[in-house]
């Protein structure tokens, strides 16, 4: 794939990212008084995020393999394959987002059945889902460097490949 595609894929992909986190959902839970609909008005949002990412990054890991067996006969595939870690990352980062964790912390909301604000500091629930909402956090933020790695190293692609022309 063109550096420059990847580097507008994930640009855009960071931007509404950051902007979710910057600022959708802090306004949400600030200005929505029940956690719970602020949440899932957040979910709302996430969704289409990770499937877009997911999505987004399965493309550069196909094209940027593609482009890796074409290079192999060259003796650069070496170096396209090494590209490809951060488009699986990326990916892995949003699929397992929105297809393992978005799903257990929705399972956990249902059975608690109202605010999880509302269980005791020690339900096992409260606990579940701060644990399955906090390493959610973190494969985001994961994502979002897996991104951010792609636009580093497409754009120094696009400009080496800028100044050989």
């Amino acid at each position: 794939m063109r550096p420059l595609v990847a580097v507008i894929l994930a640009s855009l992909w960071i931007g509404a990212a950051v902007l979710l986190a910057a600022s959708v959902a802090p306004a949400a839970f600030a200005t929505i008084p029940s956690h719970a609909v602020a949440g899932a008005l957040v979910g709302k949002v996430l969704s289409p995020l990770f499937l877009s990412g997911f999505i987004g990054a399965a493309v550069l890991t196909i094209t940027g393999a593609q482009d890796a067996n074409r290079d192999q006969h060259r003796g650069a595939g070496h170096r396209r394959l090494s590209q490809l870690t951060a488009p699986v990352v990326w990916g892995l980062a949003c699929g397992v987002s929105q297809f393992i964790l978005a799903p257990r912390i929705h399972a956990i909301q249902v059975a608690i059945g109202g605010p999880v604000d509302a269980l005791a500091a020690g339900d096992g629930r409260r606990v579940a889902f701060g644990q399955l909402h906090a390493t959610i956090l973190g494969v985001y933020v994961l994502a979002i460097i897996a991104a951010a790695a792609i636009v580093t190293t497409s754009a120094a692609a696009a400009r080496s490949r800028l100044s050989h022309t």
